[in-house]
């Protein structure tokens, strides 16, 4: 099976669905662009270098955030790992 960015973003919903997140980072732009609302703690996608990475949303302001597995690399890599923390998060509950 081919992970796409689709593939991706899907399992991230079901993450934040599964840890009680919104499934959007950002629900506040104003009309210049300047975002003035976030949702913290919230996981989204990050592409960049060629990889993905897991963020979450630091602050509330949406201007930070946290790197989860430490980097960009390649799809199926990352769709591994977010696999493996839902399953643990389904165990500690």
């Amino acid at each position: 099976m081919r992970i796409t960015q689709s593939f991706l973003r899907q399992q991230i919903k079901n993450l934040n669905s599964l840890v009680g997140l919104a499934d959007v980072p950002i629900y506040r732009v104003d009309d210049d662009g300047k975002v003035i609302g976030g949702n913290p703690g919230v996981y989204c996608l990050s592409c960049a270098y060629g990889g993905y990475a897991l963020h979450s949303m630091s602050q509330s302001g949406g201007t930070g955030i946290n790197d989860i597995f430490g980097g960009h690399g390649p799809a199926r890599e990352l769709s591994d790992k977010i696999s493996a923390l839902m399953y643990g998060i389904g165990l500690s509950k």
